[in-house]
This record gives structure tokens, sequence and C-alpha cells, in this order.
């Protein structure tokens, strides 16, 4: 790229979470979880255009209006196919570069992603599409995607199974003789990806995340991971209070379907005798 690339970040939301309805929107410090992420991105060192992507349904005017009240862009589209949200936000911004962050990662350390957009942008040609989630190393919750909108152009050309629309990306990790793929590591050697959850889909999700919150903005705003982490070993209840839910997530539900995926990198619920909270179903959404 001869001139600075146009970056897009893409956060995607809803309201209709089947785990935990509304979580976007619960309380942290007095202002929507969703505000709270959004203020980690913008500490981002590059200028990025932010853009929260959420359905055309009714139950998501909240975010709709949310995103006014903020002055944050917002694109609304399908509710299930997600790929065709990214796409739309990145041809309507004219991106040269679109960054998936989810909106269940408030806890998403700016720092890494100024990490795995260093390395994409140190050789643009080098990769379609590049991640710290194959295989991922850091704390769960510190999700970082990133692709070419030329690559996702042929993604979102290309995908039709379900999977791959709801979740974006599969696409392009599972066909790697069309793109150029790389992946970044947590420079520490550790792998904390099931260990460490920082991610919400449960109730006690939210009550972790909320109490880091508690503990570290006053008096940092920008607290890093390394203060997350730091924190956990000084005070072993925090880390306990959602700790039946490390290492689950979505892939559980599409081990037949994955071909890059395989079940040690996920926590299979049942498995584990685990059971969600009463008030909480285990639906496959987010």
């Amino acid at each position: 790229m001869s001139q600075a690339p146009v970056i897009t970040i893409v956060v995607q939301a809803r309201m209709s979470s089947s785990r935990l309805p509304g979580k976007v929107m619960l309380p942290i410090l007095e202002e929507p979880l969703l505000y709270r992420m959004i203020e980690r991105l913008r500490m981002v060192k590059r200028i990025l255009h932010i853009v929260i992507a959420t359905s055309d349904h009714t139950q998501d005017d909240v975010i709709e209006r949310f995103c006014k009240n903020y002055q944050i862009d917002c694109y609304r589209g399908s509710l299930n196919d997600l790929l065709d949200r990214h796409w739309q936000v990145g041809h309507l911004t004219e991106a040269d570069v679109v960054l998936k962050i989810p909106s269940d990662c408030p806890l998403i350390d700016p720092r890494i992603v100024d990490k795995v957009l260093d390395v994409y942008l140190s050789a643009p040609d080098k990769y379609d599409y590049i991640s710290n989630l194959h295989p991922a190393t850091y704390p769960d919750g510190n999700d970082v995607e990133i692709m070419s909108f030329k690559a996702l152009t042929k993604a979102w050309e290309e995908a039709v199974r379900p999977l791959e629309l709801e979740h974006t990306t599969p696409y392009f990790w599972e066909n790697p003789e069309k793109f150029k793929l790389g992946n970044v590591l947590w420079e520490t050697g550790l792998d904390y990806s099931m260990s460490h959850r920082f991610t919400i889909d449960y109730h006690e999700d939210y009550q972790f995340i909320k109490r880091i919150f508690e503990e570290l903005y006053p008096l940092k705003p920008e607290f890093s991971l390394e203060d997350i982490l730091n924190l956990l070993v000084q005070k072993p209840e925090i880390m306990a209070i959602n700790a039946q839910w490390a290492g689950v997530n979505w892939y559980r539900n599409h081990l037949d379907e994955l071909k890059t995926i395989d079940a040690s990198m996920t926590v299979q619920v049942e498995a584990q005798g685990l059971v969600p909270s009463p008030k909480l179903s285990n639906s496959n959404e987010s």
C-alpha cells in the first residue's frame, strides 16, 4: 500500500444473546459495557474508524440509540449473517483493512490490537488474514482478527455454510489454500486461552468483568492485560468468579464441521458437568 490504509474496526453487537440477554448494555461503573469496550478500543495508537454493527431487528434499536448518544457510527444489517455485516461496513467505510472485534471482549487490551495490527501492516502483502486465535494463546477475550477488504470480499462471495456466515471468519482459516494466513502468539510463551476467561457470555462473566473495572479503572483507566493478571494473583477470589466457564466457547457446537479446530480447543460443558445459571439457556448463540 503506497499510502496509509483505511482501517475499520467492526464491533458486532446485539441485544438477543440467549445466555445473557442485553449483556452489551449492562452497567460498568455507570456506563454501558459496550461503551467501556469502545473506550478501550479508542486507545489503539493508530487512527481507526470504529463502527458498531448490529442487526435490523427492533430489539436492537437500543444499540442504535446508544450509538447516537455516544456519537459512534452504527450499521444495521442481518441478524445471523455476521459475514455480511462486516462486509457491508467495510464497503461503506471504503476500508482497505477490516478488524473484527466482538462486543463480548470488554477487557480487550488495545496494546494487543496494536501488536497484531503492527504485524499485519509490517508486511501487508504477506497476509490476507491474521489473528491471535489460531491457535489462541492470550486469555480468552482478547480476540483480534484482521483481514484485507479484498480477502473479506472473497469470503463474502464464496462462504455458504451457516457457521461461516454466523461467525464471520471460519471461511478464512478453514480454506488455507485460498488465503495467506498468519497468527500472532503471546510473546510470553504462555497459553492462557483455556484457563483465563475475560469474555462475557454468562452472569458470572459479567460479575468478573465488573469487578476488574471496579478494581483497576479508577486509578488507571488504560489498565493492561498485565495489570489484570497481577490483580488476579493478588486477589484469586476474583478469578474464581467465572472459573467454571474457563475454556467454554462456540467451537464446542461445531467440532463435527470444523477442520482446523479440535476438542482440545474448547470445553464441552456437558462433559465437565457444568450447568448454566438457571436464568440462562445454553443455546448456540453468543
